[in-house]
């Protein structure tokens, strides 16, 4: 079973963000407004199935998995990526 990260997260800081999404190919005008954003996360574990809410005034985004398989991740709204 993996860590508990359950509960409810403030970011803080958020060091070379805009570099991680250079990286990503993010375009340029997505990459300015994500590195505005403070979103919180709420993180709901049970057992190996997790649920991680990212939270901002921008835009709520919501991903859930279960740790050890693979999934595919849809950010179509955010970024129109689908990463594995």
């Amino acid at each position: 079973m993996p860590a508990d990260f359950n509960g409810y997260w403030k970011m803080v800081s958020n060091d070379n963000f805009e570099e991680y999404l250079k990286a990503l190919d993010v375009n340029v005008a997505v990459r300015k407004i994500a590195n505005l954003l403070k979103p919180d996360k709420e993180i709901l574990q049970n057992g190996d199935h997790v649920i991680i809410k990212t939270l901002s005034t921008f835009r709520n985004y919501i991903m859930e998995f279960d740790v050890g398989k693979e999934f595919e991740e849809d950010l179509s709204g955010v970024d129109d990526r689908k990463c594995m």
